[in-house]
This record gives C-alpha cells, structure tokens and sequence, in this order.
C-alpha cells in the first residue's frame, strides 16, 4: 500500500488500518533494530515495542496530524528511542557476527551472489562490515546506518537525533571513515 494511501486510511481509522501499517513496515523496522544490534532476540523486541509505541500515539493523534507525518521517519525515530533506552539500562554486549542459523547478519544485495566464489566474497565481506560496524561508537553507528543503510538525509537525521545537521554529518563522516581505516586494517576493499 503506497504511503499516501496508508496514512489517508490511519487518519480515517486508525484500529483497521494499523495492521496495514504493520505488515507494510515490520520488515524494515526489524531490519533497522537488527542493524543497530545485530541481536535479532534484541531487534525482535525493539520492532514489537515500536509499534505497540506507535499505535498508542495513533489512537490518540488527530486526524490532519497522522495525515501530515513522514512514516518513516515516524516509526524509525520510535525504534531509535527504544534502542537508546534501551542501552541506557544496559551496557552493551559482544554482538555475534552470524544470526542463529548461521548466516551473515548483514548480507550484501548483489545479484552476483548467485555465483558460489562471489557468494563466499561478498558473505566475508558482509561478517568484516558487520564486525567493524558494531566495533563505532553508538552514535556513529546510528548515523552511518541511518545515512547509508536506510537511506535518510543528513536534516532528516539531524531531526530524528535532535542534532544539528552539522554534528550528524561530522558523525557519519568520521564513522565512515573509522569503518574505512579498519577495513583496510584487515586489508579489505569497500567503496564507502
């Protein structure tokens, strides 16, 4: 269901148009938690808080305001604000580097994975990104994601960090250039 339309039908009713929302955007906003913690027990419980979060701010906004928010932006700022609290009660731990089952956690989107030699490459490389990526510091990790993972502009960052957009983009800078140095430490090449 296109944007548009999905808030169109949370503004006129927001208790049958919320499971939409939910089969619509649980994907993403598990993948965003799993990013962020590469837990999936963790990114399961951020996702669910998400949006049990967002249905009670749903029932209780007007119709013009649900029909004026960015969705995104929305329901990834919630799972932001569940993550830090997230880490506030608890000091992190060691985050594995395979899920479970025993895939990479962050698999790359090429095609040419199809092929075993690059398969294997490209999954290497994934563990490697993955590893140095969890090895920033939080805030440079949040920003590095919420930039090149998912997308979002540097105001759109800025907004959802309540940082200035300066402060973001000196974060995402020096994250992505920590990520640079480490991979190249383990002599891996990546074009970031």
């Amino acid at each position: 269901m296109p944007e548009e339309e999905l808030l169109l039908a949370l503004a006129a009713n927001p208790g049958q148009a919320f499971e939409a929302m939910v089969l619509c955007w649980q994907q993403r906003v598990y993948a965003f938690a799993l990013r962020l913690t590469a837990s999936p027990q963790d990114a399961e419980e951020i996702a669910q808080d998400t949006f049990v979060r967002a249905w009670r701010a749903l029932s209780q906004w007007e119709p013009e305001r649900i029909r004026a928010m960015r969705m995104k932006a929305w329901l990834y700022q919630i799972a932001l604000n569940v993550f830090r609290n997230r880490v506030a009660r608890r000091s992190l731990s060691v985050i594995p580097l395979d899920s479970p089952d025993g895939r990479p956690v962050f698999e790359p989107a090429d095609d040419r994975r199809l092929r075993p030699d690059i398969a294997a490459e490209s999954a290497e490389l994934g563990r490697q990104v993955a590893a140095s990526l969890t090895g920033l510091p939080a805030h440079m990790r949040v920003a590095v994601v919420l930039r090149y993972v998912e997308g979002f502009t540097y105001r759109e960052i800025a907004e959802m960090l309540e940082q200035p957009e300066g402060t973001v983009k000196a974060h995402v800078h020096r994250g992505t250039r920590q990520l640079r140095d480490a991979l190249q430490r383990e002599r891996v090449e990546v074009a970031i």
